[in-house]
């Protein structure tokens, strides 16, 4: 996976406009939380193909970043969460353990 940092609302707005040409997935990701914790090792760790780009929020430290996000896409705020973003809209959200990268493969087309 292609990992980038999301820390500004900027870079977001980069994001959905790029969404237009390729999927977009943003995992908001707690520091103080086990379960965000498990999630985000287990999606390291992949050895799937992963051929896309993830973006990494980091929700302590960018908490307005977050509620920014769940109110553009409408989607209630959970940690650990996984968002993908195609043609500026959200077509897919799941959070804790549901988070797999199988399914964010499907999600975003990587055969």
């Amino acid at each position: 996976m292609n990992w980038i940092n999301l820390t500004d609302e900027e870079q977001l707005q980069d994001l959905i406009s790029q969404s237009n040409s390729s999927p977009q997935v943003i995992f908001k990701h707690s520091t103080r939380c086990s379960i965000s914790s498990v999630v985000l090792t287990r999606l390291k760790g992949t050895k799937e193909k992963t051929d896309f780009n993830i973006y990494y929020l980091d929700l302590i430290a960018y908490r307005s970043l977050s509620n920014k996000i769940a109110e553009l896409f409408n989607e209630h705020h959970e940690s650990p969460q996984v968002l993908v973003i195609k043609n500026g809209q959200c077509t897919y959200v799941e959070s804790h353990m549901g988070i797999t990268v199988r399914d964010l493969t499907e999600q975003v087309g990587v055969n």
